[in-house]
C-alpha cells in the first residue's frame, strides 16, 4: 500500500511540474490574443519602424498641439475605436497602436517590447503634437502608466486598470507559483507614484476580469491629488465602452 501511495504521489508531482512547465513555456499565448485589425484602411495607417519590428498604428491626423495615444486590451482590435474616437474627440490627432503580432504589426509581443514600442510611438507623435494624453485599456493600462512615468504626457486615462498582472494571474491560477513563473508582470503600482499629470482611472461596476480591489489598490499608489477614480455603473469588463458615460469621461479628461 505504501509503495502504491508513493507511486501516486510521484505521478501527481510529475503532472504538477509538467503543468507548471507548460504554463511557463506557453504563458504569452495565454496573455496576448492577436487580432487582425480590419476596421480601417491603408490611408489611415502609420507604419512605425522600430529596431526589430514594424508597427502598425491606426490614425486620424489632425493639425494642432493635441493628440491621444491609445493602448488596447490583450484581445482588442484597436482599429474598432477609430470612428468613435474621431467623432467624439474632434480636436485630437488619434494614434491607436497595434501591438506586435496584432493588426499587421510584425514581431512577437512581450512586456519589454511593448514598452519600447510605446516610447517610440510617443516620441514620434510628440515631435508634432506636444500635448499628448495617454490612454490605456485593460492590459494596455500597464503600458500606458509606465509610458507616462517616462515621457512628458499631458494626461493619463486608465480604463479597467489593474495593480499588477501578477495579482490577476494568481487569481486565475491560485494553484501554481505564478510570481516565480510569470515573465511579463506589468507592475503598474511601481510607476504610479512617478506620475505627476492629471490621471483618471475608470472602473466597471461588474468587472469580472479585473477585480475592483485591484483597481483600488493601484489608485492608492498615486500621489494624493494626482488621480481620480470613477466607476461606470451596470457594465462589465468588456461592455464598459458601450456606456454613454465612457466617452464622456474620457472627453472630460482630455
Amino acid at each position: 500500500m505504501t509503495r502504491i501511495l508513493m507511486h501516486i504521489l510521484a505521478t501527481l508531482a510529475a503532472l504538477y511540474l509538467l503543468l507548471c512547465l507548460a504554463l511557463f513555456v506557453f504563458q504569452r499565448a495565454l496573455i496576448y490574443f492577436p487580432q487582425p485589425g480590419t476596421r480601417d484602411s491603408p490611408a489611415t495607417r502609420l507604419q512605425l519602424p522600430v529596431a526589430d519590428a514594424t508597427l502598425q498604428v491606426s490614425t486620424r491626423p489632425h493639425d494642432g498641439p493635441n493628440a491621444l495615444i491609445y493602448f488596447g486590451g490583450n484581445a482588442e482590435d484597436v482599429s474598432l475605436n477609430l470612428v468613435t474616437f474621431s467623432q467624439a474627440f474632434t480636436d485630437q490627432a488619434i494614434y491607436l497602436m497595434h501591438y506586435r503580432g496584432f493588426g499587421g504589426s510584425t514581431g512577437s509581443p512581450s512586456e519589454q517590447a511593448l514598452q519600447r514600442d510605446a516610447l517610440a510611438l510617443f516620441d514620434k507623435v510628440h515631435a508634432t503634437h506636444p500635448h499628448i494624453t495617454v490612454i490605456g485599456r485593460s492590459l494596455g493600462t500597464g503600458v500606458a502608466v509606465r509610458l507616462a512615468s517616462q515621457r512628458p504626457a499631458a494626461g493619463l486615462v486608465l480604463i479597467t486598470p489593474y495593480n499588477s498582472l501578477v495579482e490577476l494571474a494568481e487569481r486565475h491560477y491560485p494553484f501554481v507559483p505564478v510570481k516565480w513563473l510569470l515573465k511579463d508582470t506589468f507592475e503598474s503600482w511601481k510607476y504610479a507614484p512617478l506620475i505627476t499629470v492629471p490621471t483618471l482611472l475608470i472602473a466597471a461596476e461588474h468587472d469580472e476580469v479585473v477585480p475592483r480591489s485591484s483597481t483600488e489598490r493601484l489608485y492608492t499608489h498615486f500621489v494624493n491629488g494626482v488621480a481620480s477614480l470613477k466607476v461606470i455603473p451596470g457594465v462589465n469588463h468588456n461592455s464598459i465602452s458601450e456606456s454613454p458615460d465612457y466617452l464622456e469621461m474620457i472627453e472630460n479628461a482630455l
